[in-house]
């Protein structure tokens, strides 16, 4: 598998020098300073290459291999009438990445928001800090905080009653606190933060758009994609939508192995692949990893491999837990991963078969803790986990060369 990290830019607090000490030798990174809707400029592009590869003579050479992620325009999501510019620029923006090598691309589909969590900095037992989702303060938010019209109908009575006792209990500085987590400009996300007004004008763009019509409109921006990508050897990976479920009345259409049966039924093109974020399907205990992982195994051109542990007693809520000790069986994940690899190297071994891995939502711990970091991107945290998946990786890669043998 090819080790790779997830780097921001130059203003991420995590360097390249830092990144090649971790032993990846791949980068996942964007043009975040590119406003979402505009071209990706060759220009651009190669400035940013040139950034993460101009030590590669002198030290362990460090190549942008994945985007992560060309964000897709609402009005795209959306299906308006004008909409064809903004398919054309994102073909644009592939077209000039695959001109500078870079051949694989994850991108989401989420309405308005993309990764949520309602804590940033939740203390686990160790004393490190995690990202965690909590189902009652997220709808203590929607409830209370956010108002948002409608919004009872898809909260039971004693979600409700709930919710209010988490809301009454909270301070004016932990409502603040809450909003900016879930509506403020997080890493991937790309966009400016909302405030509470404009949040609820994004949401009341889709007061008319339900799960068929946002597939549709992903169906219509794949019809125009993927022919192109196919052309250019481009791997399209798509990410779930995190959490895997709807929320603020907003459709979510990449949660299950049930939808992505639908994907590749409508789209049923080698490029179009996805990105198994294995603690974003994870986060549902209908989904099973290992199963997901065999079954779709020749469209996985891309992995985060983190884990979750979900609450027992509310199955929403969840937090990032350690790479391995989560309610996740990441060894038989990346055994799938690894058994796909091994499968298209022999069916041709002059293709591309490594699969793209990274380690994802590492903990902010030991000497980053207070350090001002990207919620969930802190380097030593990442650093474990790329250690741990790491070891299971060679550990059976060893275990599989000896019963071949």
């Amino acid at each position: 598998m090819r080790e790779s990290w997830r780097w921001f830019g130059p203003n991420d607090p995590v360097t390249i020098a830092d990144i090649r000490q971790t032993g990846a030798t791949d980068i996942v990174s964007a043009l975040h300073h590119v406003p979402i809707g505009e071209i990706w400029q060759i220009d651009d592009i190669r400035k940013h290459q040139q950034l993460i590869e101009s030590d590669n003579k002198q030290y362990s050479p460090l190549n942008w291999s994945v985007v992560e992620s060309i964000p897709v325009h609402e009005d795209i999501k959306l299906g308006r009438d004008g909409c064809q510019i903004y398919i054309d620029n994102w073909i644009r923006s592939m077209e000039n990445l695959a001109s500078c090598g870079i051949k694989t691309i994850c991108y989401n589909f989420m309405p308005v928001i993309d990764w949520t969590r309602t804590d940033l900095s939740y203390q686990l037992d160790t004393g490190a800090y995690a990202l965690r989702f909590d189902q009652r303060k997220f709808a203590a938010f929607d409830l209370f905080i956010l108002q948002r019209t409608g919004a009872e109908a898809d909260y039971t009575d004693t979600e409700i009653c709930d919710a209010q006792d988490t809301y009454n209990q909270m301070s004016a500085k932990e409502c603040d606190q809450l909003t900016r987590n879930i509506i403020s400009g997080l890493p991937g996300k790309m966009t400016d933060s909302y405030n509470l007004e404009d949040f609820r004008q994004a949401l009341a763009q889709y007061q008319h758009i339900g799960e068929s019509e946002l597939r549709a409109n992903l169906n219509n921006f794949l019809d125009h994609i993927l022919p192109i990508a196919e052309a250019l050897d481009v791997k399209l990976a798509i990410h779930p939508d995190d959490p895997p479920r709807d929320m603020f009345g907003l459709p979510r259409i990449i949660c299950t192995a049930a939808d992505l049966d639908k994907l590749f039924i409508q789209q049923p093109s080698p490029a179009n692949g996805i990105t198994l974020c294995v603690g974003t399907y994870g986060s549902r205990p209908d989904n099973d990893l290992p199963a997901m992982a065999r079954r779709f195994r020749s469209r996985i051109h891309f992995a985060h491999l983190r884990g979750v542990r979900r609450d027992p007693d509310e199955q929403r809520s969840f937090y990032e837990a350690n790479h391995l000790d989560s309610d996740i069986d990441m060894v038989s994940v990346i055994s799938e991963l690894l058994s796909e690899e091994h499968k298209r190297a022999q069916a041709d071994e002059t293709a591309r078969t490594e699969i793209f891995i990274r380690p994802d939502h590492g903990h902010q711990m030991m000497d980053d803790i207070g350090k001002t970091v990207n919620p969930g991107y802190s380097g030593i945290g990442r650093l474990k986990g790329l250690a741990e998946i790491r070891g299971v990786i060679k550990a059976l890669s060893a275990l599989n060369k000896s019963t071949s043998q």
